[in-house]
């Protein structure tokens, strides 16, 4: 028989949470920003509450500069919303692969007191969804002393590892609120070009990992005459769900769970919300499973796509600061780029524009002073931009520094060769 699931009021709910606390955050599209307000509205009684989490969506009333020395957010990964604070000093981050932050939470090494949560209403069976985010998520909640949810019915029911009995949860309070939505961008020119490249690597029946945004759509959208695709990655968005419908993705050519799109969070619009409500076709999972390098290999053909903010000429990709400002995380990056790489015929991928909006050059000769190293120049395989791909691997650092500039912007290709020169000699 199903347990009964107790309903308080948000300030009930949150009453377990005490000063000294280390409170975990429901991720990306599953913030639940009822239970955050009520914890911030018991302030006043509150010292030293440490809250982390990835990457989440909307409003961070905690971060606020009132709250200073109440609330301590200590992030796994660092979104638009809170990028201006943490770098103004109010919290931190913590630079650590996505595969490895559930071992943080089950380790003991960041124990978690309380989790707060989302979820869908439960079913006859007495199960909850934890819907578009199960990632770290799921570890905290099977390591945290105290798991209090925000019940919404707008949350979809997703398959895989996300459904946690009503046990689980200690107190719940009801809401009918949207879940947070991204709407797809457009496309720009210099991204479509980016995307025809990336795509050109692609082989059928290669399994994809792939982000959001412009770079990601747009290759996903050069895909459509592909064949027998597969998809492992640690979130994806609405772009996969025509190359499923049109069967461009089937999921057939994958070794570790075969027929199914594996990831550990979507993000989107309600589109992709819809698509993954009650579908067996797409299997959610911790991202201690799915960013798992050596799970990651025994697929074939794993075609990793990744971002980056710079890439110096021998081939060093920064893709979490703008030297020292702490633009994002680590996140999933090295997971991918390793596990592509021992994958039978794998490519990781880092792609991105020759430039900043601001004209500035994107292949550096040296990265900014502070920036951090994302994957090491060693990892580094394929670079790509909308002047071409730069195939790394195997080369010295002179043929890296000449295969960069060729594809780097032509306005900044002067002035890599004679940086390139100063450093090489002749490149």
């Amino acid at each position: 028989m199903p347990v009964h699931l107790p309903i308080v009021s948000p300030e009930e709910a949150v009453a377990c949470i005490q000063s000294g606390n280390r409170v975990f955050i429901h991720s990306v599209a599953q913030t639940p920003h009822r239970l955050i307000a009520a914890m911030v509205a018991q302030s006043g009684r509150l010292r030293d509450v440490e809250v982390c989490h990835i990457h989440t969506e909307g409003p961070l009333p905690y971060l606020e500069p009132q709250y200073e020395g109440i609330f301590y957010p200590n992030s796994f990964f660092i979104g638009a919303n809170m990028r201006k604070q943490l770098n103004q000093g109010h919290g931190d981050y913590v630079p650590v692969f996505l595969s490895e932050i559930p071992l943080l939470f089950t380790r003991k090494i960041l124990p978690v007191d309380v989790a707060l949560i989302q979820v869908s209403p439960p079913d006859a069976h007495g199960y909850c969804s934890l819907g578009p985010s199960v990632d770290v998520s799921l570890s905290a909640i099977v390591s945290a002393k105290y798991v209090i949810a925000q019940i919404n019915p707008n949350v979809p029911r997703t398959h895989g590892d996300g459904m946690i009995p009503v046990s689980t949860i200690h107190a719940a309070i009801e809401v009918d609120d949207p879940i947070y939505e991204v709407p797809v961008g457009t496309i720009s020119p210099i991204e479509q070009q980016i995307g025809k490249n990336v795509a050109s690597l692609v082989e059928d029946g290669a399994t994809l990992q792939m982000g959001i945004g412009g770079i990601p759509n747009a290759t996903l959208a050069e895909l459509v005459h592909h064949r027998k695709l597969g998809v492992h990655t640690e979130m994806f968005s609405d772009g996969v769900i025509d190359l499923i419908e049109r069967g461009v993705i089937t999921n057939e050519c994958k070794k570790v769970i075969p027929y199914k799109t594996v990831t550990g969070f979507v993000m989107g619009s309600r589109r992709v919300y819809d698509f993954i409500d009650d579908n067996p076709g797409v299997a959610m999972k911790s991202t201690a499973y799915t960013n798992d390098t050596a799970i990651i290999r025994r697929n074939p053909k794993v075609t990793a796509i990744n971002s980056a903010i710079e890439v110096d000429l021998t081939g060093q990709v920064c893709a979490d600061t703008i030297g020292t400002y702490q633009y994002s995380g680590v996140g999933g990056q090295m997971d991918f780029v390793r596990g592509a790489s021992l994958s039978e015929g794998g490519k990781p991928i880092i792609a991105l524009p020759s430039a900043t909006k601001y004209g500035e050059s994107k292949i550096v000769p040296f990265l900014k002073e502070g920036a951090g190293v994302t994957t090491t120049r060693a990892h580094v395989h394929y670079i790509v931009t909308e002047y071409g791909i730069a195939n790394l691997y195997g080369k010295n650092l002179r043929q890296r520094a000449r295969l960069l500039i060729d594809i780097a912007h032509p306005d900044h290709r002067e002035e890599l060769e004679r940086q390139a020169f100063a450093r090489f000699g002749r490149v």
